[in-house]
């Protein structure tokens, strides 16, 4: 995340997104987020997976147990050349399709969704 926000050049003009997942929420974590003074978005406890990023993670781990990794090293070096596979189109994908998963979130009163 630092890296990416460093790479995109956004200066302060971002926002860091995360769920409710205990390791974003542990004080250790949340110490470090405000010493980086970030804008985090607030997110709702009991919410759906709206978070892009999960997608990703599904297709990651999808691509990985394909391959069989027989240990942790594999693991770890099938999940980098994976990672790099995924098409910058998918990633667009995802993003540009963010307003349609909240308005549908919002439209149903935060139930489930299609999506």
């Amino acid at each position: 995340t630092v890296d990416s926000v460093t790479n995109l050049r956004l200066g302060r003009r971002w926002t860091f997104q995360q769920d409710n997942d205990p390791k974003h929420t542990s004080k250790s974590t949340r110490a470090w987020l405000q010493i980086k003074g970030w804008n985090i978005l607030e997110w709702p406890s009991q919410s759906p997976d709206l978070n892009p990023i999960e997608n990703l993670w599904w297709d990651l781990k999808k691509a990985v147990a394909v391959r069989k990794p027989k240990n942790v090293t594999e693991l770890e070096a099938f999940a980098h050349d994976e990672w790099a596979k995924i098409p910058v189109d998918r990633c667009k994908t995802l993003v540009s399709s963010y307003a349609s998963h909240l308005k549908a979130v919002i439209t149903v009163k935060g139930c489930c969704t299609k999506y």
